[in-house]
């Protein structure tokens, strides 16, 4: 496969290109804003071109973009990928809306392309073996779920702090408790509730939620099971998942940051290890091959549709409950932790 790369961000550097590489794509040319940085990215990862927006999308020697841009830019250029032939893998959240999430999967039919929200836990072996096990009642139905993910971001101009390009602690974190949530139980929330702390509306002429606390409730055929997060970035670094089911207990020590370490999963009084893997060169491997019409896209745009509305469910809680609960905060010394 032929890959574009849509912005010159981190997460391309330190993970995709990566990926890339291993599954032996080329990488044809990067895209961005800002001319001189993206010819020091391209120079940097040995890409040959570095070129603006439009035309990376308009070139005929690509066949897949990555859209590593904010959570603001998923939409459009997604949808302007579509319109011009190009698979997508884009980052996550796919889109700010159920909304957007229904206008791509409304191109992507239309346009015949794939695009798949590019959540690489889910393609990590301890993923399917999680999800293995609590299928198969091996510890009794699954009664109840808590994730973390919090870390303290002390880059005032990262563009989570900005709520018009799509920041907030939900949508950079909790997405990932969210998601694996509903993996698990197989069927969509009910928010019970969201607790929420807001950044002061002054930073950036708005406000994003910089911490919360969520509990849902999932209406399994086996009865209902509860689960409940917590997601921050002004907090340190806290990032673990368990489940409770009525025989005993599950836990991931690492669910989400799994690339390059050796993880385990806690069976009971029993402890499974798995080898040190690369997931986003697994998902790159699995796209590609979807792409090529040699096996059905694992997750697909109506899956990544029940995330959007779950997220929409969740913000909507998370901001109304600050507004009657808490006051805002000024970032950062009132909520950066030392």
């Amino acid at each position: 496969m032929r890959w574009g790369i849509l912005g010159a961000a981190r997460i391309a550097a330190s993970a995709l290109i990566p990926a890339l590489r291993a599954n032996r794509s080329d990488i044809v040319a990067v895209a961005c804003r800002d001319a001189a940085r993206g010819a020091a990215f391209a120079a940097t990862h040995h890409i040959p071109e570095a070129v603006d927006y439009d035309a990376l999308i308009a070139r005929d020697d690509i066949d897949v973009i990555y859209n590593a841009l904010p959570n603001h830019a998923h939409l459009p250029w997604t949808l302007t990928a579509l319109q011009h032939g190009k698979h997508v893998l884009c980052e996550k959240p796919l889109a700010l809306s159920a909304g957007e999430v229904e206008q791509m999967r409304d191109a992507s039919r239309a346009s015949g392309r794939l695009v798949l929200e590019a959540f690489m836990y889910r393609f990590h072996p301890q993923f399917d073996r999680l999800c293995e096990l609590v299928a198969s009642g091996a510890l009794g139905p699954l009664k109840w779920m808590r994730g973390s993910f919090t870390y303290a971001l002390r880059d005032m101009t990262d563009c989570r702090w900005d709520p018009a390009l799509g920041g907030g602690a939900l949508y950079d974190l909790g997405c990932y408790p969210l998601s694996l949530m509903r993996s698990l139980a197989g069927v969509e929330p009910v928010v019970l509730s969201v607790a929420s702390r807001l950044t002061e509306p002054g930073l950036y002429g708005g406000s994003v939620d910089h911490a919360a606390h969520a509990v849902l409730r999932f209406d399994t055929a086996a009865g209902p099971v509860l689960g409940h997060f917590d997601a921050a970035f002004s907090l340190p670094w806290h990032c673990q998942f368990e489940l409770l089911c009525e025989h005993g207990l599950l836990r991931l020590p690492i669910p989400f940051a799994t690339k390059g370490v050796e993880t385990v999963l806690q069976v009971g009084e029993q402890t499974e290890r798995f080898a040190i893997c690369d997931p986003y060169a697994t998902m790159v491997g699995h796209f590609e091959a979807a792409v090529r019409g040699e096996c059905a896209l694992r997750f697909g745009l109506d899956e990544s549709l029940g995330q959007a509305r779950a997220m929409d469910a969740l913000l909507a809680g998370a901001h109304a409950t600050d507004a009657l609960n808490t006051s805002h905060e000024r970032p950062p010394s009132a909520i950066i932790a030392p």
